[in-house]
């Protein structure tokens, strides 16, 4: 073989290496953006954060949720330690040895901890009264705020946006639309199955999703709230506290069962009470606590609204 025909052979193993191992990241990013755009949606809805910029910072910061950090400690946005934290810490070199991070137990821990980081602090209140659809001004405000030190940061965010089309997600608050449905209680989960993000998997081949920042699971078959509370490790009684029930008895098949208490308020503004909808069914699609749901609608305990009234979430 001679030496050209040498290069060329390298230079074709190398080419198909590193195109193979971009294709892998395209995919690991793309999986990422499926995984998180959920829960960035509704940080957007709740600080008013973009969910582009939320998703692009994860990307970047996380490689795609393949850094180290974002493995070991949950740690998707680089947040480090700071004299306020309290919670769990994570070690690792960084711009100096053995630096302080925090750890979360989960990654939604991480989404909204990044949410309470950026609105809480005062060099970054500027950046809320930037237009929501205005990414590329959020991605140069959090450069001159100083979240990051490298000068390109604004345009790595930007890139990431504009190439993976994560503006799409981006929505000012009035322009979420009311959610109108006229189906029957027996299909209404099923109606709204668009407000539950995957979160991972749960004991004996159940799920585990996230809806207005609280987890919950869907029953099975045959289902009843002794059975979801022995699989989860929690009694009986803080289960049916959490999800506004008298009695552990059945539940019907893809009903939300939560696993923590639920919102005061929703991540929506408003509901138009279907045919046969009541109240509680209607707390438990959207995650808020019924007792609230009376409260906000100055509605008396007990009250079931006829279809079309529209109720206020939040």
């Amino acid at each position: 073989m001679t030496s050209q025909s040498r290069y060329l052979l390298l230079t074709l193993v190398f080419s198909s290496f590193f195109a193979k191992a971009q294709s892998s990241y395209e995919e690991q990013v793309r999986a990422y953006i499926d995984a998180y755009k959920g829960i960035s949606i509704q940080e957007m809805r709740s600080y008013g954060i973009p969910a582009s910029i939320k998703l692009a910072q994860a990307i970047l910061e996380s490689r795609a949720g393949q850094s180290i950090l974002a493995k070991e400690a949950n740690n998707h946005f680089g947040i480090k330690c700071h004299k306020e934290w309290t919670g769990k810490t994570y070690r690792m070199d960084d711009d100096t040895p053995d630096e302080c991070f925090r750890k979360y137990d989960n990654a939604v821990e991480s989404f909204r901890d990044h949410s309470e980081f950026l609105s809480t602090r005062d060099r970054y209140k500027f950046l809320f009264s930037i237009d929501v659809q205005n990414y590329q001004a959020w991605a140069y405000g959090l450069k001159s705020a100083g979240y990051a030190t490298n000068p390109k940061y604004p345009d790595l965010l930007i890139n990431l946006i504009e190439r993976y089309s994560l503006q799409a997600y981006d929505l000012r608050e009035g322009d979420i639309p009311a959610i109108v449905t006229t189906v029957a209680d027996g299909n209404l989960m099923e109606a709204y199955a668009s407000l539950f993000t995957y979160f991972g998997p749960g004991p004996n081949n159940r799920k585990v999703y996230i809806n207005n920042h609280v987890q919950c699971t869907m029953a099975l078959d045959n289902d009843d709230l002794l059975k979801i509370a022995r699989d989860f490790k929690l009694s009986a009684s803080d289960l049916m506290d959490f999800n506004d029930l008298q009695r552990a008895g059945g539940l019907k098949q893809g009903q939300a069962v939560y696993l923590e208490k639920k919102q005061r308020k929703a991540i929506q503004k408003v509901h138009v009470v279907g045919n046969n909808q009541t109240l509680w069914e209607i707390s438990q699609v959207y995650g808020i606590r019924l007792e609230n749901l009376y409260r906000k609608n100055l509605l008396p305990e007990g009250y079931e609204p006829p279809a079309g009234k529209v109720l206020r979430l939040k």
